[in-house]
């Protein structure tokens, strides 16, 4: 089995979802004091549409128990490509 599973966001309660997506901008040094008044939501949304396009995953590490936003190219850095894990049959 691998180390990493690819987590559908569809499959989180959107208060996760939104927290794990803050946790990645934070992480990034993304600038949430803009002046236009989106902040962090601004953000959030602008993840949530790449999220829809396949540009980040989300991932969960089975051995550290821990739950991320990565980039694809995080992703594939671990040999991986989008569900891999369909493919391969581990759940």
């Amino acid at each position: 089995m691998s180390r990493f599973i690819e987590v559908p966001a569809r499959m989180l309660p959107p208060e996760t979802l939104d927290a794990l997506l803050e946790a990645f901008v934070t992480r990034q040094g993304y600038d949430t004091t803009d002046t236009t008044g989106e902040g962090m939501h601004g953000w959030v949304a602008e993840l949530k549409k790449q999220l829809e396009r396949n540009e980040l995953i989300i991932a969960h590490d089975l051995e550290l128990k821990m739950t991320e936003v990565m980039t694809l190219a995080r992703w594939r850095s671990f040999g991986r490509d989008i569900a891999d894990d369909e493919e391969e049959g581990d759940y």
